[in-house]
């Protein structure tokens, strides 16, 4: 297994501050109704050739909850929370919202905000990683929107760096698997005594699996991130952040927990795990997959699993159908106690850990928090904080040939 090396990335040092005038909050969408499931996974799969059939295999995860896509009240409820948090800090920005692959395309926002008169916008995603397409991809829908409204150079687009470190994405999950590992450790005391957190409990971090090629592609090229690229460093760098964290006292994530449950949460061993793997099963994707990981863990003798959704920012459907559905399903039928921690959803530090990083772009310009000095750049991993605009080549994905657009302050 090749290994991490964080000094290897190119240099890191912070865009110039821009004046922007409105936030563009960027998301993936999704159905609405039953009429809307087939036409928004056309949208998402467009030119991947992907049969009807597939289609409807997949659709049948969003008629299981009423063709509604959680996605869209979860991404209402941070547009109003993001506006709540800004204007408690004093800044005036609007908060527009636009999606990828559904109502309201991010073209519609993109023509809302230059009919409000906004020329300058500040792009924050709800994904915190980088890879193909939960970065590159984005960037690249964000260049198409340009071109198509006919907008490019009326418009400027610049977006927040990945946030996977930041203490704002951290902390709700260093909280959720502390609370979890106590219930946990209550639960099965119900029936032993004599617990072992670290001999009958495993914490899996579970993440959307994408191919291997693409996983090697994530990142600047010339940096030597391992075997998974950034997208693996970058998700086992939170884990080791998270589980140093569940027991200390000390530190921006630190927390409450009673004594004797701190003590016990030492040692709880954790591993990467994937979910919602898709596409031509002789194309290799990022293993194992959970449901086999818990399958593998009881048949060692575990006794419970608290399951943390570590790759994505809310409980969208992936999360519900893939973790709530069919994951729990696989612990119940093993015998496992399972517990899954929450996504940061509007947790207050993750709605302010992103009003940090409008902050962070703002510093140094009409401001009135930070009227002078650049704001700080957290970190708690050794690989961030990551880059204001991405390297040229980050991210690239293998399958496709040609080049997609750019856009300003989101070159490729």
């Amino acid at each position: 297994m090749s290994v991490c090396d964080p000094s290897t990335l190119p240099d890191r040092d912070p865009q110039p501050p821009a004046p922007y005038d409105a936030i563009l909050l960027t998301s993936f969408g999704g159905p609405e109704g039953q009429d809307d499931v087939i036409p928004f996974l056309r949208n998402v799969t467009r030119g991947r050739g992907v049969p009807e059939e597939r289609l409807e295999e997949v659709a049948h995860h969003y008629r299981h909850f009423g063709g509604v896509s959680p996605i869209n009240d979860q991404n209402r409820a941070l547009q109003a929370a993001l506006r709540a948090e800004l204007d408690a800090r004093g800044l005036d920005l609007p908060v527009l919202w636009g999606n990828r692959n559904w109502d309201p395309f991010l073209a519609d926002a993109l023509r809302e905000a230059h009919a409000a008169g906004h020329r300058r916008l500040l792009a924050v995603v709800t994904s915190a990683y980088s890879s193909y397409s939960s970065c590159r991809q984005y960037r690249e829908d964000l260049a198409g929107a340009l071109i198509e409204t006919g907008l490019e150079g009326e418009l400027v687009i610049d977006k927040v760096r990945q946030y996977f470190d930041h203490p704002g994405f951290v902390t709700p999950f260093v909280e959720g698997v502390r609370e979890a590992l106590v219930r946990t450790h209550d639960a099965l005391a119900g029936a032993d005594d004599a617990v072992d957190l670290a001999r009958d409990a495993h914490v899996l971090f579970v993440t959307h699996s994408i191919p291997t090629s693409t996983a090697v592609a994530s990142g600047p090229p010339d940096a030597q991130l391992g075997e998974d690229g950034a997208y693996g460093a970058q998700h086992r760098a939170v884990a080791d952040v998270v589980m140093a964290s569940i027991g200390s006292s000390d530190g921006p994530t630190a927390g409450s927990t009673s004594g004797a449950h701190g003590a016990s949460l030492a040692g709880v061993p954790w591993s990467l795990v994937y979910q919602s793997r898709s596409g031509a099963p002789t194309t290799p994707w990022l293993e194992p997959d959970i449901n086999d990981a818990i399958t593998e863990l009881a048949g060692r003798g575990v006794k419970a699993v608290v399951i943390v959704p570590v790759g994505f920012v809310s409980d969208h459907l992936e999360v519900l159908w893939d973790l709530d559905e069919e994951a729990l399903e696989t612990a119940r039928e093993a015998g496992l106690h399972a517990e899954r921690v929450p996504t940061p959803g509007v947790h207050p530090a993750f709605v302010g850990g992103l009003v940090d990083l409008v902050q962070e772009r703002l510093a140094g310009h009409t401001d009135p928090v930070t009227s002078s000095a650049p704001r700080s750049r957290p970190a708690l991993t050794a690989l961030g904080p990551w880059y204001d605009v991405c390297r040229p080549g980050c991210c690239l994905n293998p399958a496709m040939r040609e080049s997609r657009p750019a856009v300003a302050g989101l070159a490729p």
